[in-house]
């Protein structure tokens, strides 16, 4: 039976040892509360650090650690100390959390931790393959794993990977910085489902893989080599009934109070009001933000000192790490400094609780406060606010948020405000301190509703879904590939046929793509290449590239050669004009051609005989892409009325002839002979036509995974000349 395999850096237990007992419970995060349901179907496993240094346990215990956890459907990753502290403390946390959250002054840098973080993901990766059978689904989690979906994909590549990024992921322009940036995006790459919170990380992603690894993105997937990525955000939700059940629960008058929740309510009353701030000590929480705007509310509405509590409780987080230690002393000070200002005999401004709290305290606070207070200064999503959300169980209440956080794009009833705004701070505090109970009500109704709708288990069951239809995508792909019996079938039909056509394409088919056209130069490799098939084929060079290129390159050669897509045959030593084309449109064109040049950084114009190409392989692809749609509607109403066509190559637009294409060639030369074996071999649009106009028993083969109308397709120019090297071995 195939199974799920959850990967996260953590496994969702609580792994400690007591008197020389092993104890372990599971955890109550979000994560693993949203793949509880996952985690218990079938057979699936759950793969992590257990928390226990592996240097740290005697090889007895380390047994007994893997026994009771894979009890408990879990395989731990063994990692010791120093992977912890240069992994995951380091790299994780100094590198990525810090550039990710934007605050890139926080980031730093280190080889030897970069070294870390590859040999971390290794280890996952070993472990994962362990226990990875045919037809099984992994889905990895969060930033400390970027690299395994690469990994695993090497190892397995027909393996279902999905991954999600439970942090922000940055803009370009942040991402950019990043000293190892192509190796992350590759890393990341390796699943067939990438999956984000909110719609603008999925943006500012695909904008880095367009960027920095010039990939083609098509709405919302990505073709890399022979495979379609498909990238969409799925907001995470909560345990919604957890939440709104323990808030009735408490409300419920036979229970017994906590003695929390009796020192709240004598602080309740219809004039008296509450706050509440909940978050990790971290300094993307903009918790020092927040301690002095709400200073700036009470010295600008000092009507309601000793009318408002702010209940502030922050988790310890990091607490060896520098900047969290020096959060930690500026908070401290804020507090102490802004009740010494204010405080009265009877009234305390804040309330600061620098701890953790059993869940049915957190229940007791939520229930208990009339407003909260959510302000992050970047935050992935934010699942407070939805909890808080959660526990209004009377309806009232109004909830106070970032629009810096992930959560906001999807509660847009609570009141949004800039986090880094005192003015936008004071002025919605109020709002939401005066709110009459019918918009509380209403606000809260809406929110609610949603948050039940898509609650955490929707989360997890969405992201599989989508997980699993990209099954069927791969496998509408694989019978096209050229591989296995399909290639067989191409070798065979080739050894025992004797009357052979070979149509190879030049620039993307035979050789890669070059920043400038000119350094495509055929090395010695190929040279040696195609006079072996020369020997045993009729071998046609079909390309774009222009009649005095090809004669300098080839001339020596006695292959047959076909430029200018159609324009120029060459022959037993001879060139035949194919087509009589007229070239006076190009004064026309080219003017416009160079003010597009001038507009867009990195394009250039090349000049052939009978066409002019635009190539902007060079420029930035987001602008490249605006400029495109922008010259092909400036051209279109030129070239219709000049019996000229636009051809959209890769990375390149070219103006030419429209009664010029290969597939006339292509036509011609089939008349020519009467050949057993056809293959014609090209990678773009232009190629197409040959793919149209060879016989069905021809075997097409498009050079890249892309829509054609070729039988197969074949993965990138190595590999085109690794077939080919097979039709002469």
């Amino acid at each position: 039976m195939n199974k799920t395999i959850i990967v996260s850096n953590r496994l969702p237990l609580q792994v400690s040892i007591q008197e020389n007992s092993l104890e372990i419970v599971p955890s109550v995060g979000g994560l693993a509360t949203g793949m509880k349901s996952v985690h218990a179907e079938g057979n699936g496993i759950w793969i992590g650090w257990s928390g226990l240094p592996e240097n740290e346990l005697s090889s007895e215990l380390s047994i007994e650690v893997q026994s009771k956890i894979k009890n408990e459907k879990c395989v731990s990753v063994p990692l010791t100390n120093q992977d912890i502290e240069e992994y995951y403390e380091g790299f994780s946390n100094r590198a990525l959390w810090p550039l990710f959250h934007y605050f890139t002054e926080y980031s730093n840098f280190e080889q030897n931790e970069w070294e870390a973080y590859k040999r971390v993901n290794e280890k996952f990766a070993e472990v994962v393959i362990d226990n990875l059978e045919d037809g099984d689904t992994v889905w990895v989690h969060d930033y400390q794993l970027l690299l395994l979906p690469q990994l695993i994909k090497d190892k397995k590549p027909n393996t279902t990977i999905g991954f999600f990024l439970h942090i922000p992921f940055p803009s370009y322009e942040i991402f950019r910085t990043f000293p190892w940036r192509e190796e992350i995006l590759t890393g990341m790459l390796g699943a067939d489902l990438l999956g984000f919170h909110t719609y603008d990380y999925e943006r500012h992603f695909l904008s880095s893989v367009k960027r920095i690894m010039r990939l083609d993105v098509q709405f919302n997937e990505i073709s890399y080599h022979d495979r379609m990525i498909k990238v969409d955000s799925f907001p995470m939700g909560i345990d919604y009934d957890k939440f709104y059940n323990a808030a009735l629960e408490h409300h419920n008058e036979s229970r017994d109070k906590s003695d929390l929740r009796k020192r709240l309510e004598e602080h309740i009353s219809e004039d008296k009001k509450l706050i509440l701030s909940i978050d990790r000590m971290d300094y993307t929480k903009g918790i020092p933000n927040r301690i002095k705007a709400f200073e700036y509310f009470l010295d600008n509405y000092p009507e309601y000192k000793e009318k408002v509590r702010l209940v502030m409780l922050a988790v310890p987080s990091r607490s060896n790490v520098p900047q969290y230690q020096k959060l930690k002393r500026e908070t401290d000070e804020l507090v102490g400094r802004i009740n010494g200002k204010f405080a009265t005999v009877s009234w305390t401004p804040i309330w600061y609780f620098y701890r953790s709290l059993p869940f049915n305290d957190l229940i007791d606070l939520y229930i208990s406060s009339d407003v909260a207070l959510i302000t992050p200064i970047r935050d992935g999503m934010n699942l407070v606010a939805k909890e808080y959300v959660a526990t209004r169980t009377n309806g009232d209440g109004v909830l106070v948020l970032s629009e810096m956080a992930g959560s906001s794009k999807e509660m847009n009833e609570a009141l949004l405000i800039n986090p880094n705004s005192y003015e936008d701070f004071a002025l919605n505090l109020k709002r939401a301190l005066t709110m009459p109970l019918d918009e509380q009500k209403t606000r809260i109704k809406f929110l609610q509703k949603r948050l039940k709708r898509y609650d955490v288990e929707k989360w997890a069951t969405e992201f599989l879904k989508s997980l699993e239809d990209t099954k069927n995508v791969k496998n509408q792909k694989v019978t096209k590939k050229l591989t296995g019996d399909y290639e067989k079938d191409y070798l065979t039909n080739f050894k025992d046929n004797n009357k052979r056509l070979l149509l190879l394409d030049y620039d993307g088919t035979l050789v890669g793509f070059k920043d400038n056209p000119q350094d495509a130069k055929p090395d010695e490799a190929l040279f040696n290449l195609l006079d072996e098939l020369q020997k045993k084929s009729t071998l046609v060079l079909i390309s774009g590239r222009d009649k005095d290129t090809f004669q300098r390159w080839f001339g020596h050669k006695p292959y047959n050669l076909v430029t200018d897509h159609g324009v120029w045959l060459y022959k037993n030593n001879e060139w035949k004009a194919l087509e009589r084309l007229k070239t006076d449109w190009m004064q026309n064109i080219r003017p416009i051609l160079e003010t597009f040049v001038d507009r867009t950084p990195g394009t250039f114009i090349e000049t052939k005989n009978y066409s002019l190409a635009w190539h902007y392989r060079k420029a930035d692809p987001e602008l490249a892409k605006i400029r495109t749609i922008e010259l092909n509607t400036v051209l279109t109403s030129m070239v219709a009325n000049n019996g000229l066509s636009i051809l959209k190559g890769n990375k390149v637009i070219e103006i030419k002839s429209s009664n010029v294409n290969k597939g006339r060639v292509v036509s011609r030369l089939l008349t020519q002979q009467d050949f057993n074996f056809v293959s014609v071999i090209g990678d773009d649009w232009t190629d197409e036509y040959m793919f149209e106009e060879a016989p069905e028993s021809a075997y097409t083969i498009k050079v890249g995974f892309t829509k054609t109308k070729a039988r197969y397709q074949i993965k990138n120019p190595e590999h085109v000349r690794e077939l080919l090297k097979k039709l002469i071995s």
